[in-house]
């Protein structure tokens, strides 16, 4: 199983068949009886820092009711998957781990469905929350030789850490480069954006001279084990992101509805630009339109 990133072409072809159309009373309709499972992205659509969006537990509830799957895809590496259960449980959401794929937990099973030798050990610059998810998946963080160095989000990144990276991968014979994600910025608290993994994953490639795996959106690698875990084609999906480049073109590479919500990174300015190639199916403000267009 590879995680592979979509080709420009590919993706210019794909996002620019038709304009995203603004979410109504009718397309609301439609969209939630075309569809049987919602993915969510979390910062900017159910939270942003430790802030819950307004109306959020509501319209998840109001889709559970209605026989709708509810699946968690986050980018953020931070935490694994256990921890994410948490926050959603402080926040007064009753999400289960089952429902929750992390970027972190990605490079985790990249690593095992690649059979990566368990003797050799992983390098990261990231949370706890990858090094979590490793261990639950057999590898070591600590010691050596180092067979693969992971990067995400680390906000105590520093010049060491990045000699050792740069180390590992260009002098470690077929020692791996993998990348959580390449967001360039992320909702660390409701107030401001901040800094992404895409800046620690971008220092890395610059002093390796080397382009990284990436698993997290917008590649489709997470999608093989939503399909095993949920049995829902594609087509009876809708992602729901703040993001284009990650979000939305995560769900139009996998083929599902894909609804851009304005509530986190993407403006309606950024929509709206001519030098845009990503269009989702749907756009509106907030998760919880869907709630007020359908009178529920």
């Amino acid at each position: 199983m590879e995680a592979t990133n979509p080709s420009p072409s590919s993706m210019s072809g794909v996002a620019a068949a038709s304009a995203a159309e603004l979410l109504c009373c009718a397309n609301a309709r439609a969209l939630l009886d075309s569809v049987d499972a919602f993915l969510f992205d979390c910062d900017g659509v159910i939270w942003k820092g430790d802030k819950l969006i307004d109306g959020i537990p509501q319209t998840l509830e109001m889709l559970r009711s209605k026989g709708k799957k509810l699946v968690f895809v986050t980018n953020n590496s931070t935490k694994s998957r256990i921890q994410y259960a948490n926050k959603f449980q402080s926040l007064g959401l009753s999400v289960n781990q089952d429902e929750i794929f992390s970027s972190s937990f990605a490079a985790a099973m990249y690593l095992k469905v690649n059979q990566f030798p368990p003797h050799k050990k992983v390098y990261v610059i990231g949370g706890e929350g990858i090094v979590q998810e490793l261990q639950l998946a057999g590898f070591t963080a600590l010691g050596g030789p180092v067979g693969a160095v992971v990067v995400g989000l680390d906000p105590d990144i520093n010049y060491y850490k990045l000699q050792y990276a740069t180390l590992c991968i260009r002098e470690n014979p077929g020692c791996l480069f993998i990348a959580t994600n390449r967001d360039s910025v992320g909702h660390m608290t409701d107030l401001q954006e901040w800094p992404g993994a895409g800046c620690m994953v971008a220092a890395v490639c610059g002093s390796t001279e080397q382009e990284p795996i990436v698993v997290g959106k917008p590649s489709t690698f997470m999608m093989d084990f939503l399909l095993q875990k949920f049995n829902v084609s594609t087509s009876r999906m809708c992602m729901v992101g703040d993001r284009l480049d990650t979000d939305i073109l995560f769900g139009q590479n996998a083929g599902c509805k894909t609804l851009l919500v304005l509530s986190g990174v993407t403006t309606q300015s950024t929509l709206d630009d001519p030098s845009n190639s990503i269009k989702p199916d749907y756009y509106t403000n907030k998760v919880s339109d869907i709630l007020s267009l359908l009178g529920e």
